[in-house]
């Protein structure tokens, strides 16, 4: 899978002739004072409201799971069975695989960096930290994944990717020549910002890759695994059967949570994976804490009584998101298509759009866009660094605002592409 092209205009002459036109354009726009933003995927108050019944679906007394655990009290460490059963049903594992955490899974993805790297991992000969490791960075991705690796010195390798999922034939060179590669980071549904799922070939080839390292480890934040905006929902293979199968069982680590589900500060995270990986896992966290918060769990169990229940929930959420969307979209094909000056993604679900502008101009359209009163995403956020060696993606998040006001934001952002790709054409 090579890389993608650089875009090019239908018609540069065209463009650079409308640079005045542009010009007076984006001067109005300023004058407009709008203050809109579109910086990061969070839910909408409308979303958030979805969920408002868990604040009181406790009543007094209410309080034993049914293993008859007190949720009030010490233990549990990897929790409820009901919510380990809930879970295991939407990741499409067992409860067995599961451990249940706090309300981040990003917190469980950090810990689970920081303990290979104090500690070592199942298949491994130690502590990752007693020599300089590196971590394939699928871009664009996820700026907190990478933000994991640079706190803790892990050295950031590209890769390219494309509707299918990541450039596998350099994945697979890489891994099976360098043990110093430990680990890859994967959003494999609607991924995080490009919106695209993972091939079945390509989560086929994860699983049964040959990694010069036999402590390799994939982390795989499925977290938008019920998030889809239409009826159907794109397949994903399901990764722990596929490196089951591939003679691989311990080569993922796997997270979600109902962050995006039920409240973004207050949800319940999980962490699924091989039964040596959860009992390595489950040995630390013995250390570290003395169990989750249990009522928070029965809280979201009662909600939702089940898989079912959470994804009867997020066909509201699909609702209430589709509409914006749809809007990002209608505007960007009204005002860029068949211009070749941007493309952008079409996802059917998670929380972003990702559009490319032509080569150098991105840092340019988010400047641009922020002194006209729109705030995005800064350029080079889905690169390991904050750098985008080609300078053109940009993160777009329209879950947050009114479907309206991202009508409006995607206006400024398409005139602010249109006026940075003429000043770029004119040299």
């Amino acid at each position: 899978m090579p890389a993608v092209k650089a875009l090019t205009p239908t018609n540069p002459k065209q463009v650079v002739d409308s640079l005045v036109q542009c010009e007076t354009a984006y001067a109005a726009v300023k004058q407009k004072g709008l203050k809109l933003d579109m910086t990061r995927g969070k839910p909408s108050n409308e979303q958030l409201d979805l969920a408002n019944e868990l604040t009181t679906v406790l009543t007094v007394g209410d309080y034993k799971a049914a293993d008859g655990t007190d949720a009030r009290n010490y233990g549990g460490l990897d929790g409820l069975p009901e919510m380990k059963a809930i879970f295991a049903e939407l990741l499409e594992t067992t409860p067995a695989n599961v451990i249940v955490g706090g309300a981040s899974s990003l917190t469980m993805m950090h810990d689970a960096v920081v303990r290979a790297l104090l500690h070592g991992v199942p298949d491994g000969d130690g502590p990752w930290l007693k020599s300089k490791i590196k971590f394939l960075c699928p871009a664009p991705g996820y700026d907190r994944h990478f933000a994991i690796c640079q706190e803790h010195g892990i050295e950031m390798i590209n890769i390219d990717l494309d509707a299918n999922g990541p450039d596998m034939a350099t994945v697979e060179k890489l891994v099976q020549s360098d043990a110093s590669i430990k680990g890859m980071w994967c959003v494999p549904k609607y991924s995080n910002p490009t919106g695209e799922t993972y091939s079945a070939e390509v989560v086929e080839r994860l699983a049964a890759m040959k990694t010069a390292a036999p402590d390799f480890r994939l982390l795989w934040d499925n977290a938008y695994a019920v998030h889809d905006l239409y009826d159907t929902t794109d397949p994903l293979v399901e990764i722990l059967a596929a490196c089951a199968k591939a003679g691989n069982p311990n080569r993922p680590l796997e997270f979600a949570s109902t962050s995006k589900i039920s409240f973004a500060g207050a949800g319940v995270a999980v962490m699924a994976s091989s039964a040596a990986n959860v009992a390595d896992a489950k040995k630390h966290l013995a250390i570290q804490t003395i169990g989750p918060d249990k009522l928070n769990q029965l809280r979201h169990v009662r909600f939702f009584k089940n898989a079912a229940g959470v994804k009867a929930h997020m066909q509201k959420h699909a609702a209430l998101l589709r509409p914006k969307f749809e809007a990002v979209s209608r505007i960007f094909e009204r005002e860029l298509g068949g211009s070749g000056l941007a493309a952008w993604t079409r996802p059917r679900g998670g929380y972003f759009v990702s559009l490319d502008t032509l080569d150098g101009c991105a840092s340019e359209v988010v400047k641009l866009a922020d002194e006209a009163g729109v705030k995005l995403t800064p350029a080079g956020a889905t690169f390991p660094l904050g750098k985008d060696p080609r300078n053109r993606n940009i993160r777009v998040a329209p879950s947050l605002p009114p479907a309206s006001q991202v009508e409006t934001a995607m206006e400024v952002v398409t005139l602010c592409v249109k006026l940075a790709s003429a000043r770029k054409l004119q040299g």
